[in-house]
């Protein structure tokens, strides 16, 4: 892959996630009431409106102040820096490697604007499949961070067999 492609590549998919996930979540501050839960498909798939103060769960929402600003700002601004310098320096990495780390990237990005921006994240999605299956409530940049990591394991796996 020439470098111009795989720079576009890279960029390209880090602003489709966070553009979608910061208008996904302007439609929800603004069309959906807070605290509040709809049925989109019955009960397996509902929407909110919840701001979470803390991470993955609301892990770190009762941190000091200081301690919220270094573990759910800072570092994962340096985290998410040194994997954009790593894509760029190893050529060697696949499509499907770039792709899973541009995602990453972007819905890690998303969510830690809305952190600094509104001191929150902005959450309105809940699956339950009947209790065999259950979320937390999750936003679009959860799910850029989650098929980034599908994909990276998919690349590991693929790597090893070969």
């Amino acid at each position: 892959m020439k470098n111009t492609t795989r720079t576009l590549l890279i960029f390209g998919l880090i602003i489709f996630n966070i553009a979608l996930d910061q208008i996904s979540k302007f439609w929800i501050r603004a069309n959906v009431t807070p605290g509040s839960q709809s049925e989109i498909l019955g009960d397996y798939l509902t929407l909110h409106n919840v701001e979470n103060a803390g991470a993955f769960l609301g892990m770190g929402s009762d941190f000091t102040p200081v301690l919220k600003v270094l573990l759910l700002n800072v570092l994962p601004v340096i985290v998410l820096a040194l994997v954009l310098f790593h894509i760029f320096r190893d050529k060697t990495l696949d499509r499907r490697s770039l792709v899973g780390f541009a995602c990453i990237i972007g819905g890690g990005m998303a969510n830690i604007y809305d952190r600094i921006l509104y001191g929150s994240v902005t959450d309105f999605l809940h699956i339950d499949l009947g209790g065999v299956f259950r979320t937390g409530i999750f936003n679009s940049a959860d799910v850029s961070v989650m098929v980034g990591m599908g994909l990276l394991l998919l690349s590991n796996f693929k790597k090893k067999k070969a």
